[in-house]
Formats: structure tokens, sequence, C-alpha cells
């Protein structure tokens, strides 16, 4: 299913976002001077185990990479995500490097 939604970038909220009626999915994100924070995911019932969690995340993170930033996990589905696909490691901020277990 989760091929079939649009994720926004909703620059005003601060946040990516997927709609479904009523519902909406959404994955906040801070711009800050030394990167990019994530500090919280929301997934309605109405989404959940269709994957659009994993691309709100996606999508974020995507974007963080295009944008030449660095990531700084904070909400624990991101940071889980980020920990368990490798392609992403590279953008995760060197401080929050070991709290996700990626020393180098």
């Amino acid at each position: 299913m989760s091929d079939a939604l649009e994720v926004v970038r909703n620059d005003a909220a601060g946040r990516f976002e997927v709609r479904l009626g009523d519902d909406i999915a959404f994955a906040e994100f801070r711009v800050l001077s030394n990167g990019i924070l994530f500090p919280h995911t929301e997934v309605p019932p109405a989404f959940e185990g269709k994957g659009v969690g994993s691309l709100l995340v996606r999508t974020a993170l995507s974007w963080a990479r295009a944008e030449g930033k660095v990531v700084m996990p904070v909400c624990p589905f991101f940071a889980a995500y980020i920990a368990k696909h490798a392609e992403w490691h590279d953008i995760v901020h060197p401080q929050y490097r070991r709290a996700l277990g990626l020393e180098d």
C-alpha cells in the first residue's frame, strides 16, 4: 500500500505527512545548524502494518541526504530503522552513532 501513498513535506509544520482520508501519519523534523533532528513519528491505526512509517523515514532521510545534512534520530522509530538499514549509516550525526551501535 505504501507505494500508492504520497509523502508531502510540510515545512510550515516541520513534518513529512501522508494522508488517508481524515487520518495523517507524520514524521517531525527540525532543521538545525548542525543537521536535521527527527524527534517524533506518529502513525495512526488506519496506517499500521502498511509500511507508512518506513515510507516516511525513507523519504525524510532521502531529503536529508539530498540537502547534504547529517541526521539526529531522536525518534525511536527513526533510530531503529537507521540501525537496520546500513545505507543510511553514513548520514548519522557523529554524536548519535554510538547510541545506534554504529561506532566506526
